[in-house]
């Protein structure tokens, strides 16, 4: 890190950096972030008006998107402090996926009560990239698992 991405991030400066847009970026703070790790947070998930909200609620299984959108915000910013642009990727897989919860919006109300989201860059190249992430909640792991990220491939049937 050269310094030349910043340390903390609001969401309008998350929103700039990562290709979700609108009520779609759901991440709301960037907390810190090193080469190879990133922490955010998020305040949204009670919202009756969440994007992923079904008629469920708000499933756990919408962490790995959360976390998905911390591993892209990781990428722009140490692409930019490299003095480069982010490459595009697609996450390809995810695996040893564990969910403590059912949903994400019927959490015990905490103070705060963020949903911390973080990822940690295990391996890559200029092609993939694999995280490690967890999503807490109150101290607690709500998810985590393992992901795969492609980067600089089409997307197939595109």
């Amino acid at each position: 890190m050269n310094g030349l991405a910043p340390q903390q991030l609001d969401r309008d400066g998350i929103a700039a950096r990562i290709p979700h847009r609108g009520r779609m970026c759901l991440l709301e703070r960037l907390d810190r972030w090193t080469d190879t790790s990133v922490a955010c947070r998020a305040v949204n998930h009670r919202e009756l008006d969440h994007p992923l909200r079904s008629c469920s609620g708000l499933l756990a299984c919408t962490a790995v998107e959360y976390a998905a959108q911390a591993m892209a915000l990781h990428g722009a910013l140490t692409a930019q402090a490299a003095g480069r642009r982010a490459s595009p990727g697609y996450l390809a897989s995810v695996r040893d996926v564990r969910l403590a919860v059912w949903r994400l919006d019927d959490l015990p109300t905490a103070e705060p009560d963020d949903l911390v989201v973080e990822a940690d860059r295990q391996a890559g190249d200029d092609d993939r990239i694999v995280y490690a992430f967890t999503v807490t909640h109150d101290g607690r792991a709500v998810a985590s698992g393992r992901a795969a990220v492609v980067l600089n491939q089409p997307v197939p049937g595109r």
